[in-house]
């Protein structure tokens, strides 16, 4: 099963909207054969992949299957993977997680089973469920997964007070900041940072030892819901990226067809507050992006997008890089959000990971409670 789950990691930017998932096959005490998932829908496989990688076929037979996700069982632009263990004669099906996706969801399990093959499940489940943690929270919901990404001082600002912040991290954070890109779909940015920054929003230059191929570049997903942004700038070179502006029916007319004429497509959500009209809401969001088929949408902007998606519990995953400075009471805090008025009502997380780059470190965070499943409309920085 470690090395389905380290084949399944090679392919996990070019599967979307599948799942990203490794297979091994072993025979006699002997690894066999490994493949992942090939790429996007219509693809192969890792099943698949990893019988046509076996040194001749009769060597399936009787033999061991371990993958990372159940094998489906229904006939969508691929054949189901069923029918090709069945077929190769395959003795054993060890299992990390049962696909939640409807279409699945025990099915192929039950067919293995009552083709009289041995089927275990749970073989190393709580890391493909990190691993996989997009692809579940998509199939369960329909949302995409959202991981919300900060830069921010040790005392925990995203700007100097006079609005500067290039740059808090050093180089190599920044660099990890792009492989961060390279394995979602999407990324977001509020009105505020799209006017402040001029983002690009691409990824550009990896890492050292980032190896794992590469899918297209992500949407660039721009949230204004009157119509404050240019049509111009980097964003709306459309040479870089695709972009998609989300808005409202409350947006300047003048500015929507500026978007259209620069050749963006544009999006209308209902706004967050019907009494207020602030913002556009940021759970619509997350549905339409799941609905294009986004696992994975990065937010990397600004604090009051990021504190709405925290105030609302959508947020998946909070990416922290912490630079080896410190900017004072009069900067802008990164996390512009309504906190509890005692420690008792304080929300926790849990670290999941930690990285250093030279001075500067990278924290990530996930939800210790299931409550960030709430479907509440909420305000948030695309005013």
């Amino acid at each position: 099963m470690a090395s389905a789950i380290a084949a399944a990691s090679r392919s996990r930017r070019i599967t979307a909207p599948n799942p990203w998932v490794g297979c091994a096959i072993v025979g006699d005490g002997e690894l066999l054969a490994v493949g992942a998932t090939a790429g996007g829908p219509g693809s192969a496989h890792a099943e698949r992949v990893a019988l046509d990688a076996l040194p001749h076929v009769d060597r399936a037979r009787g033999a061991t299957l371990y993958t990372t996700l159940e094998p489906c069982d229904h006939h969508g632009r691929t054949p189901p993977c069923v029918d090709a263990i069945i077929d190769a004669g395959i003795g054993r099906v060890v299992v990390a997680i049962e696909d939640p996706d409807p279409r699945v969801a025990g099915k192929g399990l039950a067919r293995l089973r009552a083709a009289g093959i041995d089927v275990a499940c749970g073989v190393r489940a709580a890391e493909v469920g990190r691993q996989l943690a997009p692809y579940l929270k998509h199939r369960r919901t329909g949302r995409a997964s959202c991981v919300v990404k900060t830069a921010n001082s040790i005392d925990g600002l995203v700007a100097a007070a006079d609005g500067s912040s290039r740059w808090i991290t050093g180089r190599d954070a920044r660099a990890d900041v792009h492989s961060l890109r390279a394995d979602v779909q999407a990324v977001v940015v509020g009105v505020g940072t799209a006017i402040a920054d001029r983002p690009r929003l691409t990824v550009r230059e990896l890492p050292p030892g980032d190896d794992a191929p590469l899918g297209p570049q992500p949407l660039r997903v721009v949230l204004d819901a009157h119509g404050r942004v240019d049509a111009d700038g980097p964003l709306f070179d459309l040479s870089l990226a695709p972009t998609l502006v989300v808005t409202t029916d409350q947006a300047d007319a003048a500015a929507v067809e500026s978007w259209h004429k620069a050749g963006a497509e544009v999006s209308v959500v209902e706004t967050a507050s019907a009494s207020t009209g602030r913002g556009v809401d940021l759970c619509a969001v997350l549905e339409l992006l799941g609905r294009r088929g986004v696992l994975t949408a990065l937010v990397e902007g600004g604090p009051e997008l990021h504190g709405a998606l925290l105030q609302s519990r959508l947020v998946d995953r909070l990416v922290i890089y912490m630079g080896n400075t410190m900017l004072g009471v009069h900067g802008i805090p990164a996390l512009a959000h309504d906190g509890p008025s005692t420690m008792d009502d304080a929300r926790r997380w849990r670290l999941d990971d930690v990285r250093r780059f030279d001075n500067d470190v990278r924290l990530d965070y996930v939800p210790i409670d299931d409550a960030n499943t709430s479907d509440r409309r909420v305000d948030g920085d695309g005013r």
